[in-house]
């Protein structure tokens, strides 16, 4: 009898080779590479088993995709409109951030609106579930609560019930005793995710798994978990701040650009319709030290607050510290305005924050932050209705950035009478007057701080 072959198979990449090495070839992970047969084409499955002809492109019927949604109105704006029948979402977000929280809130809205939902806590008891749902208010007739880390006692739940939603919190303690390997595994983790994906296109069933997350910010478990499921969601925030934000780093069935934007109380997470509004709550206005920048966080326009302090230093290293900005950025941005705009900011300290817990790390900060940090540096208040909106070059030039009238649209609602911008950009909207400039020395003129040659 001849011998069976095989290979050894990465369980992050899935790629193969023909012998046992400690480091994948393909993604350069450490002890992935696992035996694992090779099925002989003599033993494959026919071709003509369930074959289907190709059909053109333009003849593939669409099948409308009905979204349930899912009541909470900025989750339902980042999936487009809810979950989708057939469909497994996979969130993650750092511990204590609140998916539980989250889901428990979203299971208990469709169970009120009449979908029967089951929430399968494999890592809690069902006292502590019933605890959280209790002051969540989530205790919702139509809300099925199970315990269990088992995949054949969850299959068992689904066949009982039969429900249209499945909460399974979280991914990476569900097991099936048949692999023989522990809980957590990689084997472990893949095998049971492709069987849930498998039962949720079978039965048309919505499945929602919590993944944990390394200490790097990544989603754990072997990197196919992403790709098999339809969506990948990422909760994250300050825990010393109130605000949360929810992002799709993966959707199928719509944008990936969208923002969702909650705020933790002690009655669980509360949409954030307005965010900018939030932001710019408790903003003194005449400090010196204070911009306001029109940012977008993917298609979402936001008015944020920067501000920096500029202190004289005795040490032979003056210190950089950013807090919800780019600190690269920063570095940048002070040496650009002392090479550019003549202020010397090489013995001195330099803070800046983006206010609310909020990161403003894109291009189009950059020049309110370099308006922030002159305003401090001369202790000279910018105008409390002027935003800026600019990207700024090496050279101290301003550039523009994308979706401009967009950014500039959410100023003029929120009543800001001026936008500092670059000659190319396009007019604001009614209500709002534009000041012009070319380089960020114009612009620190412009706006009443240190101009050039100061």
């Amino acid at each position: 009898m001849a011998k069976q072959r095989v290979e050894f198979r990465c369980d992050e990449c899935g790629a193969s080779t023909p012998r046992w090495s400690g480091r994948c070839p393909a993604c350069d992970a450490w002890n992935t590479m696992a035996e694992a047969p090779v099925l002989s084409l003599a033993r494959s499955i026919p071709a003509t088993v369930g074959f289907e002809p190709a059909t053109p492109i333009a003849e593939v019927e669409l099948d409308a995709v009905r979204a349930m949604p899912t009541g909470i109105s900025e989750l339902d704006r980042v999936l487009g409109g809810g979950f989708v029948p057939g469909s497994v979402t996979l969130i993650g977000g750092e511990p204590g951030v609140g998916k539980s929280t989250l889901l428990t809130q979203v299971a208990a809205s469709m169970a009120f609106a009449g979908v029967d939902v089951l929430y399968v806590s494999a890592e809690e008891s069902r006292q502590q579930v019933r605890l959280r749902a209790g002051r969540l208010g989530a205790l919702a007739p139509k809300l099925w609560l199970a315990s269990e880390t088992e995949l054949g006692q969850v299959l068992a739940h689904l066949d009982r019930l039969q429900p249209s939603l499945v909460v399974i919190d979280s991914i990476q303690t569900v097991h099936d005793p048949v692999l023989g390997s522990a809980p957590g595994s990689t084997v472990q983790v893949r095998e049971c995710a492709h069987r849930l994906v498998r039962e949720a296109k079978q039965r048309d069933l919505a499945v929602v798994l919590v993944g944990h997350v390394t200490k790097d910010g990544g989603l754990a478990g072997p990197r196919v978990l992403e790709h098999v499921v339809d969506t990948v969601l990422c909760f994250d925030g300050d825990r010393h701040h109130a605000l949360r934000l929810l992002r799709a780093a993966k959707h199928r069935f719509g944008s990936t650009a969208e923002l969702g934007l909650f705020e933790m109380t002690d009655a669980g997470l509360e949409p954030v319709p307005d965010a900018s509004a939030l932001f710019l709550a408790d903003r003194r206005p005449g400090v010196a030290g204070s911009a306001v920048v029109a940012a977008l966080d993917g298609d979402r326009p936001l008015l944020v607050e920067l501000q920096a302090l500029v202190a004289t230093t005795k040490l032979p290293m003056p210190r950089r510290t950013a807090q919800g900005v780019d600190g690269g950025r920063l570095a940048f941005l002070l040496a650009v305005l002392e090479r550019r705009a003549s202020l010397a900011l090489t013995g001195s300290d330099v803070f800046a924050l983006a206010v609310g817990g909020v990161r403003v790390i894109e291009p189009g900060a950059d020049l309110a932050l370099a308006l922030a940090v002159a305003s401090s540096f001369s202790d000279t208040p910018i105008p409390p209705d002027l935003v800026a909106c600019a990207e700024v070059g090496l050279g101290g030039e301003l550039r523009q950035v994308g979706q401009t009238p967009r950014r500039l649209a959410e100023a003029a609602r929120l009543g800001f009478g001026s936008a500092l911008l670059p000659h190319s950009a396009p007019d604001p909207p009614p209500g709002l007057r534009a000041l012009r400039a070319g380089t960020v020395a114009d612009a620190l003129d412009l706006a009443g701080l240190v101009g050039p040659g100061s």
